[in-house]
């Protein structure tokens, strides 16, 4: 039996390839890539649905969109509403949101009819009371969220702030760091919301394996260490 991961997505993104063949004896409007654990979102004329392995459909109904699944759950649009369905294609919950993301850590990202942002549970529940004016995945137990007076701040997967600092953009952690911007520019910050170094940055990126490509206010780029040291000027 063919494993989905061995399944690839055609170049044209209207079918899949195993091994240089094509499968399923058939060609779509558009598709996705097969997602754990070994079912695929594809469009046809009838719509978007879900497909299996051998290129069955996993249910009758048909969205205007749906996305690849994510902790055995999968994200649709029907209609304006978008909800999570399960494998065999029943919806996990009754609530309707504008827009919902994938699950990530056992959480998801949801935006409601006021554009209030927050996270629900595997059962679609609503993790914390608050609301954000966005609210980002959880990463290692951590999300950036957007406050209603603009401003961003971490949360943990309670939905308490990991510190008392706010910023005016955040990135996720990474490595133990995260980008976050203030009036001068961005930097990278702790987990305690302390910065790394004092200098600041048109832009930056997370540290990878130590090092980070930044960009200058002086149009330049440079490479840092982890104490903001300059290590390359390319």
């Amino acid at each position: 039996m063919i494993h989905w991961k061995d399944i690839k997505v055609s170049t044209e993104n209207n079918g899949f390839i195993h091994e240089g063949k094509s499968l399923f004896n058939k060609q779509f409007e558009e598709v996705l890539k097969f997602h754990s654990p070994g079912l695929a979102p594809v469009k046809d004329v009838s719509g978007w649905y879900h497909i299996g392995v051998k290129g069955n459909a996993l249910y009758d109904n048909r969205y205007e969109r749906t996305f690849g699944y994510y902790f055995n759950r999968a994200s649709v649009i029907k209609g304006d509403s978008s909800f999570h369905i399960d494998e065999k294609g029943k919806r996990m919950y009754d609530e309707n949101y504008n827009w919902t993301g994938n699950f990530q850590e056992n959480l998801c990202s949801v935006r409601n009819s006021k554009n209030e942002y927050f996270h629900i549970d595997l059962r679609g529940k609503k993790v914390y009371k608050e609301t954000y004016r966005y609210a980002g995945d959880f990463k290692d137990g951590i999300a950036c969220v957007r406050l209603q007076d603009g401003f961003y701040k971490h949360i943990s997967i309670n939905g308490n702030f990991i510190n008392d600092i706010e910023f005016l953009d955040l990135g996720v952690f990474h490595k133990n760091y995260a980008t976050a911007k203030d009036e001068n520019g961005w930097f990278h910050i702790n987990k305690q919301g302390k910065e790394l170094y004092a200098q600041r940055y048109q832009l930056i990126e997370p540290f990878y394996n130590g090092f980070a490509v930044v960009d200058t206010f002086q149009h330049t780029k440079e490479i840092i260490n982890e104490k903001g040291k300059i290590i390359v000027t390319l």
